[in-house]
């Protein structure tokens, strides 16, 4: 059966508050539910000294409005609330507003829905997209060697740039003498470590038609993470 407060806002509003929460730590049982929400916004203001039922509650609801909103309250009356109770509901303008008219979905620490449950999961997967974009890096240095002094070293570090890949960065690079009017290239790349293999650019890309028509070897000098 529901229960009526009528002017919580007074003296013999809260009195009948007092009363009825005697032996009780909620208004409708043992766990908190919307009657107690309904009630809460009702009451202007934390009850005094005289009421030391009605004042534990209030602290004790006060504590879950403050964590999280309810949903409606539903079972309790409040004839006769006039203005005081408008007022009184001022402080709880956010509760209320959180409140949901379904009086069949008490939801009211939050229960995990089917929605709540998706919505965990794509959060879930977003984090883990940005922890794989996230990935180290690394600086690599390349010895990238012509087939002999009469190949084009223009052209050969110019296919060696033609390689293109989500993940890799070419850096500075120059010409170093190796001999016999022989010049090899160094040249520096930045990678993604989950998304470019080394050696798999060397051995599928560099080494590979048409690039090894001036490229004959390369060799990693330096490897470091960043």
């Amino acid at each position: 059966m529901a229960v009526t407060f009528a002017d919580l806002h007074t003296a013999d509003g809260l009195k009948a508050l007092e009363q009825h929460l005697a032996g009780k730590t909620y208004v409708s049982g043992d766990v908190i539910s919307k009657d107690d929400i309904k009630v809460f916004v009702a009451v202007p203001s934390k009850p005094g000294a005289e009421f030391p039922n009605a004042a534990r509650w209030y602290d004790t609801v006060a504590a879950v409005v403050a964590a999280r909103f309810p949903g409606k309250a539903t079972g309790v009356n409040l004839p006769g609330a006039g203005a005081a109770s408008t007022v009184a509901a001022a402080p709880a303008a956010e509760a209320a507003k959180a409140v949901d008219d379904d009086d069949d979905d008490l939801d009211l620490f939050g229960d995990e829905t089917e929605e709540d449950k998706k919505a965990a999961e794509e959060r879930v997967a977003t984090k883990a997209s940005s922890k794989k974009k996230e990935s180290g890096k690394s600086s690599v240095l390349l010895d990238v060697k012509p087939w002999d002094d009469e190949t084009d070293m223009k052209k050969l570090e110019e296919a060696v740039r033609s390689v293109q890949m989500e993940g890799l960065t070419w850096g500075a690079s120059k010409l170093v003498p190796v001999g016999y009017g022989i010049k090899k290239l160094q040249v520096m790349m930045t990678i993604v470590d989950d998304l470019v293999s080394v050696d798999t650019l060397i051995e599928e890309r560099l080494t590979e038609e048409p690039i090894n028509e001036y490229v004959q070897s390369c060799d990693i000098v330096a490897f470091n993470k960043i």
